[in-house]
């Protein structure tokens, strides 16, 4: 019997990668815990020019706009009654806005990810397959208060297209991750976070926790474990986001309804 629904929340249009989606759905089985519902949601079909978003994450502005559809996601979430909203992706855009708009738990792939990796070593170091994100995953340490632990996001040697096509044969690829792996531990790193979740996804698959003794972080499994642990602290203690202050202060919905409307946001809900 399900007693926790989790709202997932991809910067992918799940329908045009059926290996990766299939390998995610199939991992959120085996990391939820039992009772625990991980739901899947994509992108709009339309939202990319190619299959992937690399080209477009690497730009910050493009990474605003994309991120009202985890706006609408979230709205979606809490109406729909789900008791929390994933926003499954590195870079996070609009996360803290998002905990402005709605009262159910949202935590983010990147932050759910440097938070148990700060259990697990000392020294946190990110590999990318899309090196223009780097400043943005450095500027998401500083604001969780992990810049002095953190020893930057470098790129692993590859790009998603590797990634894909390594779902059929993934031993070649596993074996560059340890080799990228291996300079980053060089550089002072005791636990990495593999950037992006297709390349997390695919390390899961392979079996990859460690490299000589040094943890990967699944990312994808610390996303939802936060998010149980975020709905049982609510269910045990009626914990709640802060509401004072700019950042943190809800506006009205129905006028979040409105300006959505306004900018032709709302066009493309449920994509």
């Amino acid at each position: 019997m399900t007693n926790m629904r989790i709202y997932h929340q991809s910067f992918t249009v799940l329908a045009n990668l059926p290996p990766y989606a299939e390998a995610m759905a199939a991992h959120f089985t085996k990391v939820a815990a039992p009772g625990t519902e991980v739901v899947m949601h994509g992108m709009h079909r339309d939202t990319y020019q190619t299959n992937y978003p690399g080209n477009d994450i690497q730009f910050a502005y493009f990474q605003t706009l994309h991120s009202q559809q985890f706006v609408l996601g979230a709205l979606a979430a809490e109406e729909q009654g789900f008791d929390a909203f994933a926003l499954m992706t590195l870079p996070e855009p609009s996360l803290q806005d998002i905990r402005a708009l709605v009262d159910i738990p949202v935590v983010g792939y990147g932050e759910s990810a440097m938070l148990a990796a700060s259990m697990l070593g000392q020294n946190i170091g990110v590999l990318l397959f899309i090196t223009g994100m780097a400043p943005t995953v450095q500027r998401n340490a500083a604001r969780m208060g992990m810049a002095e632990r953190f020893i930057g996001a470098h790129p692993v040697g590859f790009g998603f297209n590797d990634v894909l096509a390594a779902y059929a044969d993934p031993a070649p690829l596993l074996e560059r991750f340890r080799a990228s792996a291996r300079a980053l531990i060089a550089k002072g790193a005791d636990v990495i976070i593999p950037g992006e979740a297709p390349l997390c996804m695919l390390l899961a698959r392979g079996g990859v926790s460690e490299v000589d003794g040094v943890p990967i972080v699944d990312a994808i499994a610390a996303t939802v474990k936060m998010a149980e642990m975020m709905v049982g602290l609510r269910r045990v203690t009626g914990v709640r986001p802060c509401r004072t202050g700019y950042f943190q202060a809800q506006p009205p919905r129905e006028r979040v309804r409105e300006l959505l409307e306004f900018y032709g946001i709302s066009r493309i809900a449920g994509g």
